[in-house]
């Protein structure tokens, strides 16, 4: 399984970054927005599961890393790059792209792994302390995907875009790229929180059984 989760993880960062970024319209806030939450909420989590209590899980060595801990580094990810000025910085050349990108998808993965992975001592803590990280990740996604989705002025230019070869206009593709972040990025994090609270919960694990 974490073989397969490790390929299709792969796969869906090459196909974002290298298909979708540089085709798909790169001026467009949309096809922004569709590659963030590819990284995020798709290969994050797959790379998480198969890096989790393998040598490669950084949670395992940094147990002051705490799922809170890295909610607040995604936090601050995600809203400092959807600032007007570093929309613009990042739209600007590639490496500065790049350098936004492995922002989203460093911080994205060591979220989703502070909260799957660690020791095996105190895992319970380590999940109930993840759903915390996931659901407080949801909210703020939720929150920062309505005010892209409602604002009633474009943030980032004014000029006509290209999504996938269709002509947008700058609001409508600000608001196309927020009710993106809506349905996957928050629903994504919702779901993986109670997944974990699920799992935090089981008699069997609750009591101190094997993980």
């Amino acid at each position: 399984m974490k073989i397969a989760c490790l390929s299709f993880g792969i796969l869906l960062l090459v196909v974002a970054w290298l298909v979708i970024l540089p085709f798909g319209g790169r001026g467009s806030f949309t096809i922004h927005m569709i590659v963030h939450m590819s990284v995020v909420a798709g290969a994050a989590p797959l790379i998480a599961i198969a890096l989790s209590g393998t040598r490669y899980d950084l949670t395992m060595r940094w147990s002051w890393f705490s799922p809170v801990v890295a909610s607040l580094v995604e936090l601050f990810a995600v809203w400092g790059w959807h600032l007007p000025s570093a929309r613009a910085f990042a739209e600007a050349s590639w490496f500065a792209t790049a350098l936004e990108q492995m922002t989203f998808f460093g911080a994205g993965t060591l979220l989703w792994l502070s909260c799957l992975g660690g020791a095996l001592d105190g895992r319970e803590g380590r999940r109930l302390a993840g759903t915390c990280g996931l659901l407080f990740t949801s909210m703020h996604m939720t929150l920062l995907g309505a005010l892209l989705a409602l604002s009633p002025r474009p943030l980032y230019g004014t000029a006509e875009v290209t999504c996938f070869g269709i002509p947008l206009g700058a609001g409508v593709d600000q608001q196309a790229g927020g009710v993106v972040m809506l349905l996957v990025g928050a629903i994504v994090y919702l779901a993986g929180g109670v997944v974990l609270l699920s799992s935090a919960l089981e008699p069997g694990k609750a009591s101190g059984g094997p993980a």
